[in-house]
């Protein structure tokens, strides 16, 4: 009797991402690939030669693993699965189409409540106890795709913009560590954001943080406090008010 071993093929990863936590991400994928049974065959990012420990085309090099130049160049590429973590251009049907299995995005605030850019600073002004990171199912939407794996945490009172991405970075790593494998593996159910009716949904574009660092004095005290702590960011513009026609820039010492 001839018995027939089936071989599982690999599924094709490639890895769209930028930042810190994207070279977190792509080193774990890189470091799992047999476990996760993949394999990492692109990455595509704008870091290059200007983070030092995190510059993925560095990583990438080291692996082996093509650098694809643009986003462009996407499309003449093909995979089972695109990993996307804090990649900096938006993905068309074009690009999202070549994932034969899935698209899959790291977005660092909870959906749907937070979607699009600046969530942590909306989410200090709307005075949230609650804050999150979500892996999801990339579509052609701003972060509206089905939700694969969450990981939810408390804010505590008087949180600065910079804890709270200190405390999703954190959350973050530990939902990518914990579930990507399952969802490569086809472990995992995804469930569709209008599902979960008890949330709010909100979407936020880059443009609305200057308005968000315009401080009216005439505020009440609770949020001229929350806008203060929502854009005092260290590395970019502090908040500010405006009297008399003087700008003025406010700055806390902590």
């Amino acid at each position: 009797m001839i018995k027939f071993i089936q071989i599982l093929m690999a599924s094709k990863v490639i890895f769209l991402g930028s930042k810190p936590i994207g070279y977190f991400c792509l080193e774990h994928l890189l470091k799992e690939q047999e476990e996760y049974n993949i394999e990492v065959v692109g990455v595509l990012t704008n870091n290059t030669n200007r983070l030092g420990a995190a510059d993925l085309t560095k990583l990438a090099d080291r692996y082996g693993v093509q650098v694809i130049k643009s986003l462009d160049r996407l499309i003449e590429f093909e995979c089972d699965f695109l990993v996307s973590v804090q990649y900096h251009e938006i993905l068309k049907a074009k690009h999202l189409s070549i994932a034969s299995k899935m698209a899959i995005n790291l977005h660092m605030a909870p959906l749907p409540e937070y979607r699009g850019c600046n969530q942590f600073t909306f989410a200090i002004i709307d005075g949230k106890k609650e804050f999150g990171t979500t892996l999801h199912v990339m579509d052609e939407g701003i972060d509206s795709g089905a939700i694969l794996a969450e990981e939810r945490f408390p804010v505590s009172d008087n949180c600065f913009v910079n804890e709270l991405y200190e405390l999703t970075l954190v959350a973050s790593k530990k939902l990518f560590e914990n579930k990507i494998g399952a969802i490569l593996l086809g472990k995992t159910t995804p469930i569709p954001q209008k599902k979960f009716l008890e949330r709010t949904t909100s979407i936020h574009y880059r443009k609305e943080i200057a308005q968000a660092k315009k401080i009216d004095l005439n505020w009440d005290e609770d949020k001229i406090w929350r806008h203060v702590r929502a854009t005092s960011m260290p590395g970019f513009p502090p908040p500010y008010a405006e009297i008399n026609g003087i700008k003025l820039n406010i700055t806390i010492e902590k």
